[in-house]
């Protein structure tokens, strides 16, 4: 199949289907380790810019051509109606030392456009949301699209827990997938570093560390929450690591691991909150997230988190109208 051009749209989800809105450089680096890693047979690209599409859908499959056998191309919103997935990475960008809440107006006017036309195309799978403020994203496309809760997933803090693991990793000389730990809440300013979480061996934090010295929690958690900002600094944005959480989330649906990760999504009580999104540890499998758990935290990540929901909660209620207008 030449690159760029559309096979036949079927009318039947399609588990070997994803379809990824938005190819920038989020969406791009996601098709391509998407790609790598084998999860579908076929993977479309919808943007805005069909030209910037066709390009990262022809050059991906030029390198498809040395991996395992798939389609990839450049399509639009009715291709994306029996993908199994579809990723909303579009919305607005940050720049310098912006934060991810100041784009949010500029965001859900466009994840608000791309879900709806999604949905008008006939789409039911899984919807996967990257856009920043992600956690506002979410609830902005879980009401645009009017699907279940469980069948929305933001990205949340998944990225900021393998930062986390990766930070304490190196202080602690152990590897990564040692370190079971939790960033909850926003992903954002307000996230919560969950120290009280972090087992090793069984072992707490501070039973690990009962014979090594202090761990400096304080630097961890500022090192962790102010990643993404050094990172774009210096190359002007991410793509890596949000496109890795995003494939990692569409593995546990494609593979229905019931996976404990910490995805964004819709709260119905837990921790005393809801009608909002945020971060929590979830079991995701094929039905998307299939229950939200609820760890034990210490009484200061307990403030922090009811903190972290209630400014997630103001920055939406300055949008809704924005979102909802749509």
């Amino acid at each position: 199949m030449k690159p760029g051009k559309a096979p036949q749209t079927g009318s039947l989800a399609d588990p070997g289907r994803i379809a990824i809105i938005g190819a920038g450089h989020v969406g791009a680096t996601a098709a391509y380790a998407l790609m790598l890693r084998a999860l579908f047979r076929e993977i479309v690209l919808i943007d805005s810019n069909r030209a910037l599409a066709e390009a990262e859908a022809a050059d991906i499959a030029d390198a498809n051509a040395l991996a395992r056998p798939a389609r990839v191309w450049a399509g639009d919103y009715a291709d994306a109606a029996s993908a199994g997935i579809a990723v909303i990475t579009a919305g607005g960008a940050t720049h310098g030392a912006q934060t991810r809440l100041s784009v949010a107006a500029e965001s859900a006017a466009i994840v608000s456009d791309c879900v709806g036309s999604l949905m008008d195309g006939g789409f039911h799978g899984v919807i996967v949301v990257s856009a920043n403020p992600v956690d506002l994203m979410t609830l902005v496309a879980q009401r645009r699209s009017g699907l279940s809760p469980a069948r929305v997933i933001g990205t949340g803090t998944l990225l900021d827990t393998s930062r986390l693991k990766q930070s304490l990793s190196q202080a602690l000389r152990v590897s990564p997938a040692s370190v079971e730990a939790f960033v909850l809440g926003e992903h954002g300013d307000s996230e919560v570093a969950a120290f009280s979480t972090v087992r090793i061996g069984g072992q707490t934090l501070e039973q690990f560390c009962a014979s090594g010295g202090v761990l400096d929690e304080a630097a961890i958690a500022r090192e962790v929450r102010d990643a993404g900002y050094e990172i774009v600094k210096g190359k002007g944005y991410t793509s890596y690591g949000v496109a890795t959480a995003i494939v990692r989330i569409c593995e546990a649906v494609v593979r229905d691991e019931r996976a404990v990760l910490p995805v964004s999504t819709l709260l119905s009580g837990q921790f005393g909150l809801s009608d909002i999104c945020l971060s929590l540890p979830c079991l995701v499998g094929g039905a998307g997230v299939e229950r939200i758990l609820t760890p034990d935290l210490d009484p200061d990540e307990a403030v922090a988190l009811a903190a972290s929901a209630k400014l997630l909660i103001t920055a939406f209620a300055a949008i809704s109208g924005v979102a909802s207008a749509r």
